[in-house]
């Protein structure tokens, strides 16, 4: 079965895990606008913990990849949540989508997507900004 989720102002952490609760029962998912999804908390201490993910590894060793696109950056983060290490996590991840803005979805499949509504926090960042500033 697939699941559409929209995460326009939705907080990242709820949008990851109502998705993976779903992954890991085997059902597919999908989430478009990925770029309009928030991240709750100070904005300066968000994007220097992003800093500090990028830089993991130092010169010429290797580390985590870190995407500016904001839609692998989602699907990064919610990788975390995920039990990587055993093989029905990386069954779940291989079964996640998503797309900025609506992506390829056609007008039928749009009609079955699931709004996440959440209360937006009074400090917070957008993905797209959060990508921007890597």
């Amino acid at each position: 079965m697939k699941l559409y989720y929209d995460a326009e102002n939705a907080i990242l952490g709820r949008v990851g895990s109502t998705v993976c609760k779903e992954l890991l029962k085997g059902h597919e998912a999908v989430i478009i606008n990925a770029d309009k999804c928030i991240i709750s908390g100070d904005r300066l201490k968000i994007i220097a913990d992003l800093h500090w993910w990028k830089d993991l590894g130092g010169i010429g060793l290797k580390g985590p990849r870190v995407s500016r696109n904001p839609d692998l950056l989602m699907k990064r983060m919610i990788r975390g949540m995920l039990p990587w290490n055993i093989t029905k996590g990386r069954e779940a991840y291989a079964r996640l989508r998503c797309y900025v803005g609506n992506g390829p979805l056609k007008a039928e499949e749009l009609k079955n997507v699931k709004k996440l509504a959440t209360v937006k926090p009074i400090k917070y960042v957008v993905l797209k900004d959060a990508a921007k500033e890597i």
